[in-house]
């Protein structure tokens, strides 16, 4: 019934048109406060029934009429539950969805000309152009960086309502850029593209590791972090799309539904924990459909992501206990800050009063 308007202004769909297996899509119209972003992102719509009449107390308008003002095209009268198997099976393909095309052939010619998701670079097409911050609800806690490869506006509330404050910054950003906010943790968005294009953010990840910052990365983030630590990335025959998805958490040992939309994942292998550059890495969350990788902890410096969404609005929440890790992990790092701080000026004036002492010693002998 809802979670439509999440879907078409998720950065995450740029360049896709999504096909909507719910059969009636529309039923409560559209409003100015569910938008996961300043603007719809699909390039289509595809939807069986499309409701005639948007009807709910918080509606400002009709999703045709948003839609038409955006310039995004929709097709209904389509059996998306049939298309939805044709895909399952054949796997994700091109598409083309024209009033102004009418010979099928032609069209079909117009869509194999058109780019694959492999090799695209989006994440600049989809980025903010200049910094921005979320505050934190009630008493601040901690500043976050995150890094905004097509984030979504759940990411910096769900942040807040644990006194998070966090500083959105563009993709282009130096390492600087993002530790220079006196950040307690770094945070990489959600996006759409290929990882595989993405060296920049690697280069990036794989800095913050090196410092030993607390680093977080949520899907697309999920797989520059798998980059950083050496994994390789792989586009799936289909993406894991919608709810309903189940995935172990394996350090729990519990099953979370949870929400997903991913084209490409990471190639890790399960059974082992793998060293890399930055110690010991083990997966910590597996789909269970199809033991994809959906996540990664490491073991030796303070980072962790996972493959899916614990931020999605009208989707399961079984996950949003990942905001609250996440925390954890700044908290964890700051307190072995303080202590290591704390040792070293013990030594310090250990080291300092046995010199005065050698000091004054030797000068007693001379």
């Amino acid at each position: 019934m809802t979670g439509y308007q999440e879907t078409l202004t998720d950065p995450s769909y740029h360049r896709q048109v999504v096909v909507q297996t719910a059969p009636h899509i529309g039923n409560t119209g559209v409003n100015g406060e569910d938008d996961e972003s300043g603007r719809i992102w699909v390039a289509g719509y595809v939807v069986r029934d499309p409701t005639r009449v948007g009807s709910n107390w918080r509606a400002t308008g009709g999703l045709e009429d948003r839609l038409a003002a955006e310039g995004i095209v929709g097709i209904s009268g389509v059996d998306t539950r049939a298309l939805t198997r044709h895909l399952r099976e054949r796997g994700a393909m091109r598409v083309g969805v024209s009033t102004v095309e009418t010979d099928p052939a032609a069209l079909r010619e117009r869509v194999l000309a058109s780019p694959e998701m492999v090799g695209a670079d989006l994440s600049a097409e989809v980025t903010t152009p200049e910094r921005y911050t979320v505050a934190a609800e009630g008493e601040h806690r901690y500043t976050v960086a995150a890094l905004d490869l097509g984030i979504k506006r759940n990411v910096p509330r769900r942040l807040a309502a644990r006194g998070v404050t966090t500083h959105v910054l563009p993709a282009t950003s130096t390492v600087d850029d993002l530790l220079g906010l006196g950040a307690d943790a770094v945070f990489f968005s959600p996006g759409p593209g290929d990882p595989a294009t993405a060296d920049h953010a690697v280069g990036l990840a794989r800095e913050v590791l090196r410092r030993r910052v607390p680093l977080f990365g949520i899907c697309f983030g999920s797989q520059i972090l798998g980059r950083a630590l050496g994994f390789g990335t792989y586009k799936l025959r289909y993406g894991h799309r919608g709810i309903n998805q189940p995935v172990l958490d394996r350090t729990t040992g519990k099953v979370e539904v949870t929400s997903h939309n991913h084209g490409f994942a990471v190639d890790a292998p399960h059974e082992t924990t793998v060293d890399t550059e930055f110690g010991r890495v083990e997966v910590s969350h597996v789909c269970l459909n199809d033991n994809v990788v959906e996540g990664l902890r490491a073991l030796d410096v303070p980072a962790f992501t996972v493959q899916y969404h614990p931020e999605a609005a009208a989707g399961p929440h079984d996950a949003d206990y990942l905001f609250d890790r996440f925390v954890e992990l700044a908290t964890r790092t700051s307190k072995q800050g303080v202590e290591l701080a704390t040792r070293t000026s013990k030594q310090g004036v250990e080291l300092a009063t046995r010199t005065s002492k050698q000091g004054v010693e030797l000068t007693d002998n001379a």
